[in-house]
C-alpha cells in the first residue's frame, strides 16, 4: 500500500502533486473513502466528522473533486457481513483518514479487520490527517497519548511503517507542538521520527520514504536520510 501521511491533509500544490502520482491518475478520475473515526474520540467528535465528510475541515481531504465518495465507518465494520465492506475498500483508489486519537483509530482499523486486509491492497493510497498519519507508526510516543480511550493499553499503533510523527509543528493555535516539544518527545522513543508542519507530508512507496515539503520539518533519531521533496 502507498501512503500519504499528512499533518494537516492536502494543503498546497506540491503535497496534492505527490497525491496525484501516488494514485497513478486525476484525483477526479479516482475513487476515495473517508474513514472519520479518529475523531469520535474527542469532545465535538460527531461534528467534527461532519465537517470532515463534508469539505468544511481545516484539513481538505473530501473536497478534492473526487470521482466518487463514499464513508467507511470502522466502529460499524464488526456488524456487517464482511464481503459487503471488503468489496468497496477493494474496489476503491483512496482511503481519506482523518485526524484524532491515533490509538482509539488504531483500535478500530484491529477491531474492524481492516488491518487484515491493509497488506493486500497494493494499488492502495492510503491518505492521512493527523492521527491518521501517526497510526501507521510503531508507537506515537507519550505526548500523543491522551484522556480518551485508551483502548490499546500503551502507546503503541500499527507499525506498519518504521518511524513515528508529530504533526502541527510550531502551529500558531498549539502551544505544545513547537519544534523543543518535539525535540523532547522524539528522544522518549527508539525509532526515526519525523517532526512536520501543516505544509508538509510523508510520502511511502515499498521502503522510499520521501519528505514533500513547502513549509518545516526536521528528522530525529535517523538511521538513514530521507529524500526531500520541497
Amino acid at each position: 500500500m502507498k501512503l500519504l501521511l499528512t499533518s494537516a491533509g492536502i494543503k498546497n500544490t506540491s503535497i496534492r502533486g505527490a497525491l496525484v502520482d501516488l494514485l497513478g491518475k486525476p484525483i477526479d478520475q479516482s475513487n476515495a473513502l473517508c474513514i472519520p473515526t479518529a475523531t469520535y474520540a474527542f469532545p465535538g467528535g460527531a461534528a467534527g466528522a461532519w465537517r470532515l465528510i463534508n469539505g468544511r475541515a481545516a484539513s481538505p481531504l473530501c473536497e478534492l473533486g473526487w470521482k466518487s465518495l463514499g464513508v467507511l465507518e470502522l466502529t460499524a465494520l464488526p456488524s456487517i457481513e464482511r464481503t459487503i465492506w471488503i468489496d468497496a475498500v477493494e474496489e476503491t483508489d483512496a482511503l481519506l483518514v482523518g485526524g484524532g486519537d491515533p490509538l482509539y483509530l488504531c483500535y478500530w482499523i484491529q477491531q474492524s479487520g481492516l488491518v487484515d486486509l491493509l497488506p493486500s491492497l497494493s494499488n492502495m493510497v492510503w491518505v492521512g490527517v493527523s492521527a491518521g498519519s501517526l497510526v501507521m507508526g510503531p508507537q506515537v510516543g507519550q505526548g500523543f497519548v491522551s484522556g480518551s480511550p485508551v483502548t490499546t493499553g500503551d502507546d503503541r499503533t500499527l507499525g506498519l511503517v518504521d518511524f513515528a510523527m508529530f504533526p502541527h509543528l510550531d502551529h500558531e493555535a498549539m502551544p505544545d507542538h513547537s519544534m523543543a516539544a518535539a525535540e523532547v518527545w522524539a528522544a522518549g522513543l527508539s525509532v526515526p521520527a519525523y517532526a512536520i508542519d501543516d505544509e508538509t507530508a510523508v510520502k511511502v512507496v515499498g521502503r522510499t520514504v520521501e519528505v514533500v515539503s513547502e513549509g518545516k520539518w526536521q528528522l530525529f533519531n535517523a538511521r538513514a536520510n530521507a529524500s526531500d521533496v520541497s
